[in-house]
């Protein structure tokens, strides 16, 4: 099986194109002529502006298209067009542009705020995107509107929104939007005077350098953001300890993909101390946290360790997810289907990762994961095997698995 780098640029271009684009419709999205787009698959021309333009209407880094990075994921139209507005949006307006007539009252903002958060944790990643843009816009012109001296709130909303756009830029794999949106997120947040906030904002840039596998400055940041706001347990309230817990559970799970099981192991610690100390799953500035969430995120901290039995022992322990968000439940899925397939458990493993991908499609096709599952029991020539391959390829801008296998990161 060719490694991404083995294929031609060309050959990248067209896969990454997918059947649901054509030549005329990518053509259509870079402003360049048919003919430019051919000769870019053929592999007779390929400039840099136009390179430039095909991977950023393809929604990836110019690296993947030259074989230098192999791709997470493709992204389907709608994802783009989504990604285009929401990167319009968090330009415009740290430039002052592009803001309504009209703002809204930070009463509205707030609901929507939550909103957008919902359909976040909902895994309703390209409609989360779709609210955060007009949101955006919306908190900026508000912040523009309220008196000096009385905007602390509307800066916290600001950052909200950036906090927003930044995830799902990088959930799609849109690192330097990602990176822009976080970095105005933590402008904002300071302006709004609001530690928990701030510290939400640190943990985010930490998520953005952990995928962008800038380890051991996310680790850094994680751990910063967890110490910054670390409360006393005697007073702490329930809306402190989600917050911290959140943070110490991250600065976990980024400590375990060092390989540092000490550290990891500590961080776990204090976050099952501060879920049983809340005694239930509570949600606070966009993050839910409680003793639900801190054993479903141990689960794959101990499966990133290769600590299989642990996370199996876990496993046994859980019985009701139902408290989770939609997206945090279905991770754990594919945590619990990964450990499984660890422990040579193929049959349990190909059921786990089936049933989280009937339950999630739309969610499913933005997670790496499910393509590794797959590679671990691709051996296992079953029934059930070719039944889940269908639908890991499943939706809009899938390759097939047969080229996928190799694309994916452990």
């Amino acid at each position: 099986m060719p490694h991404w780098s083995d294929y031609s640029n060309g050959e990248r271009i067209k896969i990454l194109r997918g059947s649901e684009l054509n030549q005329a419709a990518l053509a259509e999205l870079t402003g360049l002529s048919i003919a430019t787009i051919q000769a870019a698959e053929q592999d007779k021309r390929l400039s840099l502006p136009t390179l430039l333009r095909i991977a950023g209407a393809l929604g990836v880094d110019t690296s993947v298209v030259l074989g230098q990075q192999e791709p997470r994921r493709a992204l389907g139209q709608d994802d783009r067009a989504m990604m285009r507005a929401l990167s319009h949006a968090v330009h415009d307006t740290a430039a002052g542009a592009g803001l309504p007539a009209e703002a809204p009252t930070l009463a509205e903002l707030d609901k929507v705020v939550r909103h957008a958060w919902e359909l976040y944790w909902q895994g309703r990643y390209v409609e989360a995107g779709a609210v955060a843009g007009p949101l955006l816009r919306s908190a900026a012109a508000r912040l523009h509107e309220q008196p000096a001296g009385d905007q602390a709130e509307a800066w916290g909303v600001v950052a909200d929104a950036y906090r927003i756009s930044a995830y799902v830029a990088n959930l799609l794999g849109v690192r330097d939007l990602a990176y822009a949106a976080i970095g105005h997120a933590q402008r904002a947040a300071e302006r709004a005077a609001d530690e928990l906030r701030a510290a939400l904002v640190t943990s985010g840039r930490s998520w953005v350098y952990l995928r962008d596998a800038r380890l051991d400055e996310a680790l850094d940041l994680a751990e910063r953001a967890a110490f910054d706001i670390e409360p006393r347990f005697s007073r702490a309230s329930p809306e402190q300890l989600a917050v911290y817990g959140a943070h110490i559970n991250f600065a976990a799970v980024v400590a375990s993909r060092l390989g540092d099981k000490d550290r990891a192991g500590d961080y776990l610690s204090q976050s099952h101390a501060t879920g049983a100390r809340l005694g239930r799953e509570f949600r606070a500035h966009g993050t839910l946290f409680g003793p639900v969430s801190a054993t479903t995120q141990a689960v794959g901290v101990n499966v990133s360790l290769g600590q299989t039995g642990k996370a199996l022992t876990l496993i046994e322990s859980i019985h009701d997810t139902a408290v989770l968000s939609d997206a945090a439940r279905h991770r754990y899925e594919l945590d619990k289907a990964m450990a499984q397939a660890d422990a040579r458990l193929w049959d349990a493993s190909l059921d786990t990762l089936e049933s989280a991908l009937r339950s999630a499609p739309h969610w499913a096709r933005h997670q790496a994961l499910p393509q590794v599952i797959m590679s671990k029991v691709g051996l296992a020539s079953t029934t059930r095997l070719r039944r889940v391959v269908k639908l890991v390829d499943t939706g809009p801008g899938a390759v097939g698995l047969g080229r996928r296998r190799h694309l994916a990161r452990p």
